[in-house]
């Protein structure tokens, strides 16, 4: 059986390369069946990433309704994000370094397990103590499902990243929307919760039964676009190494591998602490009175607004490319400069105009992702794609804690001002 092969062929990372060269004499597949193994592929990644953020994103918003039932304190909700970042961050640091010695397959159930034991966790939570737990685990299978998944790309073409991209974007909009959904139509969080557990189910069916066994990657499938703005990220590459080797590179290699990410790394860093920066420091201060919207309801439509954005521009990668992604480090941080001066200020009389501005915000963040791990992809050789993808995961996770750093306070002291 196919998905059944490929699964045990995704066992181990040397079995991987065996089964390229000899898939590799074969003869090529039938058009027909070569748009299946597309289309599973494409739906495959879709529901990894969709599944991979969803049970994050509602737990999260459960957790947080479950402490304020129980009226933490504010340093309880700065713990929750702490347990909500560190976890991710400590694996995404590490993971370049070691975490290719544990084989995809179980990487894939660990990250399941700690999805589904989140959701329990918090439905059935009585304390703080196990809200955070929660919390915890949600992190873990969020930020080992991440690095799994896109270093797992260097083994299909790749048009997956940006199935990928779209999924993690519907995610956020998908998550808040039924978590909202379930809990007003009278289910309890407890129950909305537990009514969860088929997401880590299907992600794992996803990518056991759904993926289909990497293949090796035909070079003539890139179209021309592609091929033009293909520039090797390190200029020593040998463009026809093969996948599925990127752990054997040296200490030296990795090094050189990750100079050369930088300047895609560090916008992405830029990019994701300024909107995050926004959103964790600024939502709340940017109440208007002359509306028929209470102040919670401003919050929900600024968390709404935004996820539509990061969706769609997540989306977007099969109608645009954007190389320089600086660019939209420089766009967000202005967006940032723009909302801090109008909590100051207050000049822009409109709410609408903040909505178009957090829109536009959403929209700028999920660009610098979908773009920043497609360049990658297109600008590393097969033998260095897997570890290269791996190392820029840090990316997201390190600009939100640096802006959970300065924003928490910076909130405190405009609060105290007003």
């Amino acid at each position: 059986m196919e998905s059944s092969a490929g699964s045990q062929r995704r066992l181990s990372d040397s079995q991987r390369e065996d089964t390229e060269n000899d898939a590799a004499s074969e003869p090529q597949a039938p058009v027909l069946d070569g748009q299946d193994a597309h289309w599973r592929n494409a739906v495959g990644f879709w529901l990894l990433g969709l599944c991979n953020n969803f049970s994050y994103v509602v737990m999260l918003s459960a957790a947080h309704d479950i402490l304020r039932h129980e009226q933490a304190s504010g340093n309880q909700s700065h713990a929750v994000l702490l347990a909500d970042i560190l976890p991710t961050l400590v694996i995404k640091f590490l993971a370049p370094l070691g975490l290719h010695l544990l084989p995809y397959s179980p990487r894939v159930l660990v990250s399941g397990i700690c999805s589904a034991g989140s959701f329990i966790l918090v439905a059935f939570s009585q304390s703080v103590v196990t809200s955070l737990c929660g919390v915890v685990l949600a992190s873990i299978s969020s930020g080992l499902g991440e690095v799994t998944f896109l270093s797992l790309t260097a083994f299909y073409p790749r048009a997956v990243i940006s199935w990928w991209s779209s999924g993690t974007g519907g995610a956020g909009l998908l998550g808040a929307l039924s978590y909202l959904g379930l809990t007003q139509a009278g289910l309890s969080p407890q129950h909305t919760l537990l009514s969860m557990l088929g997401i880590p189910a299907l992600l794992l069916v996803s990518y056991f039964l759904l993926l289909t066994s990497p293949e090796p990657q035909d070079p003539g499938e890139e179209d021309e676009a592609e091929t033009a703005a293909r520039q090797p990220l390190i200029a020593t590459e040998a463009p026809e190494s093969k996948p599925g080797s990127s752990w054997d590179l040296s200490i030296q290699e990795r090094w050189t591998v990750f100079k050369g990410l930088l300047h895609y790394i560090i916008p992405l860093v830029l990019v994701y602490f300024a909107e995050y920066f926004i959103n964790q420091g600024l939502f709340e201060l940017l109440f208007f009175r002359n509306t028929s919207l209470s102040h919670a309801q401003q919050y929900r439509w600024y968390q709404m607004l935004y996820q539509a954005g990061v969706f769609a521009s997540r989306s977007s990668l099969h109608c645009c490319h954007i190389r320089f992604t600086w660019a939209l480090a420089v766009l967000q941080c202005l967006n940032l400069a723009l909302l801090l001066a109008d909590v100051y200020l207050s000049f822009l009389s409109s709410i609408y105009l903040i909505f178009l501005i957090i829109l536009y915000e959403g929209l700028l963040g999920g660009a610098a992702y979908a773009n920043t791990f497609h360049n990658i992809a297109l600008e590393t050789s097969d033998k260095h794609r897997e570890f290269a993808m791996a190392a820029a995961c840090i990316s997201d996770t390190l600009g939100i804690s640096l802006s959970g750093i300065l924003a928490l306070p910076l909130h405190d002291f405009l609060c105290h001002l007003s």
